[in-house]
């Protein structure tokens, strides 16, 4: 496993068939302490791992929120909303099958929000994003992002997977940015500028 920068350059992907990004995160009481804090560790936070598919520079497909499979073919897979980050491994996860990805799609962008009204990123402590080699069935970890701390944005435009040829490249972007909650157009013009 290597620790992927944006300095690094876009990594191919040659040879890789299926891969998926998955987003952990673990929930915190914040400054809060006592009743209140065990209360909120408790509730957990909600975060969103978000694919945004485009054709050129305009988005085209979502895949997160309430929408698993939005090529309707299997192609861009989203595992379903984690509403507390509760729990061990990824707390959601976006699968890509290349091979299956319409052809008029150039790029897929990996977007991380606290999106819903009331989650936040300073909910949530130990936020990871891991990139796995998913073909031939099996996951292998091959990478991993970690966003700053030091943020008060609720975005993290991840990574982007562009359309080279008849292959794709990985393009780490980890750049973090204020999302309207709940304003989907918001989310998709965040995709737009990376």
């Amino acid at each position: 496993m290597i620790m992927l920068t944006k300095e690094d350059g876009p990594a191919d992907l040659d040879g890789v068939t299926h891969m998926s990004i998955g987003v952990s995160w673990d929930p915190t009481a914040g400054a809060s302490g006592g009743v209140l804090g065990k209360l909120r560790h408790k509730a957990g936070t909600d975060l969103d791992l978000i694919a945004i598919a485009m054709q050129g520079g305009e988005p085209v497909r979502l895949a997160g929120l309430d929408s698993l499979d939005p090529m309707g073919n299997g192609s861009l897979l989203h595992s379903g909303d984690n509403q507390t980050g509760h729990g061990d491994g990824d707390d959601e996860t976006v699968t890509v099958e290349f091979a299956r990805i319409p052809p008029h799609i150039t790029s897929i962008v990996f977007i991380a929000s606290a999106f819903k009204k009331n989650s936040s990123f300073q909910k949530a402590r130990n936020i990871s994003f891991k990139v796995y080699d998913a073909t031939g069935g099996s996951s292998q970890q091959v990478a991993e992002i970690w966003p700053s701390l030091l943020t008060q944005d609720n975005g993290c435009a991840v990574a982007k997977a562009v359309r080279a040829g008849g292959s794709w490249k990985l393009q780490v972007i980890n750049e973090t940015g204020k999302i309207k909650q709940g304003d989907e157009h918001a989310l998709m013009r965040f995709a737009i500028s990376k």
